[in-house]
């Protein structure tokens, strides 16, 4: 609970203003008073300059010694034949906090088939990797890749445990945590070592992507987190490497399981990959409408790019869904990313600032996404354009 000595409170006010749940209110005494809204987020102890708020939590048995835990594990996951890219992304921000914490790295891969895939981890950072070959996991169902992630964990108990936030992953690694007993952050963008502590710091938007929040899981164990695909760079691969691969045979009892599949389906079609792509040119709502949007499509056929949006584009049906970038839509991670007409919302960052060049093309000199670009370009996307347009097109006829 939140507790107010109300000896010390001076009635400023400022974790009145802090508070973005209104739970704290200074009362006509003098004194701030809490209600039952408080969420024990801490922001108002962090501002009061005399030191009269504080919180009491209660003592937990639960995982109390922690001291049996670690080690850093990746879940790989493995679909259509092969691992998904996310998870060597993962080994990649893994290998770094392994090392930080001198542990070891390990990934757990499931499916059936799984061919050379495992060892295809260990060239991507993995020390260890527990392959778990079964085909009663041939199809993907909460249940049994849940038992059998959760029935490794508790023999081996690693203290931080990381999965792609994919369908997959949103879907069965929550499930993982609550049996544990443990927190889970999800749609992390950010990974870092505590040094003081070792405590997993886990960073992700919150309140609707407006802030940073970050994240600690300070009494229970295992650290658990779920990543958003295209935020974290991929390590390395060194086909050299070596590793220890470990066969787990899982009981027939944890991969049986209520739910039957019938056939899984890939999506046909147009359907639009621009997490995959080297090249994007997104438009956002200063591209004004679907003709604005053609010119985009322009200047990515001739760069051999893909066509993104920002929300506001995709709201306003200038173009689909598919092709939004952003919290709400895909994180991508291209060569090249050229903003046009995006002001650059955090909303829109979370999803494409770890891009490895940004061009922004924006009549508004104060737009925040000049924060993250590398160029800048002040002016109006409608003449700029068709000029950048002309001259690669005069490029490739000569």
């Amino acid at each position: 609970m939140l507790h107010i000595d109300t000896e010390s409170c001076i009635g400023c006010g400022v974790c009145e203003s802090t508070c973005t749940f209104g739970a704290i209110k200074v009362s006509d005494q003098g004194y701030a008073v809490v209600s039952e809204a408080c969420t024990l987020c801490g922001s108002c102890v962090d501002v009061c300059e005399v030191g009269a708020l504080s919180i009491e939590r209660p003592a937990t048995d639960d995982q109390a010694d922690l001291s049996g835990w670690s080690g850093v594990w990746v879940y790989a996951e493995f679909r259509h034949g092969r691992v998904a890219p996310v998870s060597h992304e993962l080994l990649g921000i893994g290998r770094r906090l392994a090392d930080e914490r001198k542990v070891q790295l390990s990934a757990v891969i499931m499916g059936s088939g799984l061919g050379t895939a495992a060892q295809e981890l260990v060239a991507y950072g993995a020390d260890q990797v527990f392959q778990v070959d079964d085909k009663a996991l041939a199809h993907f169902t909460d249940e049994a890749y849940g038992n059998v992630l959760f029935d490794l964990i508790k023999a081996h108990q690693p203290e931080i445990v990381l999965a792609g936030a994919t369908a997959i992953g949103r879907s069965f690694i929550p499930r993982v945590a609550t049996m544990m007993g443990t927190g889970l952050t999800a749609d992390c963008t950010q990974l870092e070592i505590r040094p003081e502590d070792g405590l997993l710091l886990q960073t992700r938007p919150a309140f609707g992507g407006n802030i940073m929040a970050t994240i600690v899981c300070r009494r229970t164990r295992p650290q658990m987190a779920t990543v958003r695909p295209n935020v974290m760079k991929v390590g390395v691969r060194d086909a050299s490497r070596k590793g220890e691969i470990v066969n787990v045979a899982p009981l027939a009892a944890r991969v049986t399981t209520k739910v039957k599949v019938v056939r899984s389906v890939q999506e046909e079609g147009d359907q639009v990959n621009i997490c995959e792509a080297d090249i994007i040119i997104a438009g956002g709502r200063g591209m004004e409408n679907v003709k604005g949007f053609g010119i985009i499509s322009a200047l990515a056929k001739a760069t051999g790019g893909a066509v993104a949006a920002s929300r506001a584009a995709v709201d306003s049906g200038w173009i689909s869904y598919a092709h939004q970038v952003g919290q709400t839509g895909k994180t991508v991670c291209p060569k090249l990313y050229v903003a046009c007409g995006i002001s650059g919302a955090i909303q829109h960052l979370v999803g494409m600032q770890s891009s490895d060049t940004i061009i922004a093309i924006n009549r508004d000199a104060e737009a925040p996404i000049f924060a993250v670009a590398t160029y800048g370009v002040v002016g109006d996307a409608f003449a700029i354009l068709p000029k950048v347009i002309d001259k690669l097109t005069s490029g490739q006829a000569g």
